[in-house]
């Protein structure tokens, strides 16, 4: 009976190891899973050392030299130097470049041009040669120009005056000079209109001194409404001596009784005149 069991027991353990799934690796071994992966297979891990090495010893392919010589012309297509502009003349004196085929004498007739051309800028600059901008070219100095005044150089006044020249300059501005004798004022034209110039220097109180009666009745409103219609304190001013002022005041214009009307002031003129 024991016996039995025994073998019932190492035949259930041979049935399961037998159902074990079996993983194939990818260098066609099997794999086992109580072992690393591609270990069970000898030939496949020395398979991977060699690439390993193989790749590490490889060297890197150098890259192809570049050449600087020019691809030679297509047949039937001229050459750059073959369409290199020639110089023309133009009506101002200049060259301009012209197509040619030949350019056997190219650079001649360039140089040739850059002289012509030189020739002519210096004649349309007065004669000036021509100078290139740049920091280190100066200022072009003009000489003997008659729009410039040298009254300020001593060197330019000195060469060309001296002691003598100027005594006898001098003597002639003396004859020159004449003295203008003064002359009465003109006489003020007559008007029939008040002078507020001459009001103002008669008068002698400053503004807001009471000098002449007025009615009280109405007067602020009275004088607010009929100021309002003067463009300025001078033309106020002119009407209300115009009305019998100062000692009247027919439109309440002067309700202090300054004798001044709107707010009029006498002290500018005074001023002007010295008072």
């Amino acid at each position: 009976m024991i016996l039995f069991r025994s073998f019932l027991i190492l035949g259930a353990a041979v049935a399961v190891s037998a159902c074990q799934p079996v993983v194939p690796d990818s260098g066609g071994g099997v794999v086992n899973p109580g072992r690393g992966v591609g270990f069970d297979n000898p030939n496949t891990l020395a398979a991977r050392e060699a690439r390993d090495a193989q790749l590490a010893s490889a060297a890197v392919p150098a890259a192809p030299a570049v050449g600087a010589q020019s691809l030679p012309p297509a047949s039937g297509t001229p050459s750059a130097a073959a369409t290199r502009p020639a110089p023309t003349a133009t009506a101002q004196g200049r060259t301009t470049p012209r197509a040619v085929s030949n350019p056997a004498s190219l650079d001649a007739e360039l140089a040739q041009i850059a002289a012509q051309n030189d020739a002519a800028a210096a004649r349309g600059n007065s004669g000036q040669a021509v100078l290139n901008a740049s920091p280190s070219n100066a200022a072009p100095v003009i000489l003997n120009n008659p729009g410039i005044s040298d009254e300020n150089s001593f060197d330019a006044v000195a060469s060309r005056e001296s002691i003598e020249s100027d005594a006898a300059r001098l003597e002639a501005n003396r004859q020159q000079y004449q003295v203008v004798q003064p002359t009465a004022l003109p006489s003020r034209a007559s008007s029939t209109q008040p002078n507020v110039v001459q009001y103002a220097l008669q008068t002698r109180h400053p503004k807001g001194t009471r000098v002449h009666r007025r009615f009280s009745v109405g007067s602020a409103a009275k004088f607010q409404r009929n100021c309002a219609e003067y463009s300025s304190a001078d033309e106020a001013q002119i009407d209300f001596l115009a009305r019998g002022g100062p000692e009247r005041d027919r439109r309440g214009i002067d309700p202090d009784g300054d004798g001044y009307a709107c707010g009029w002031d006498p002290a500018p003129f005074r001023r002007a005149a010295g008072n």
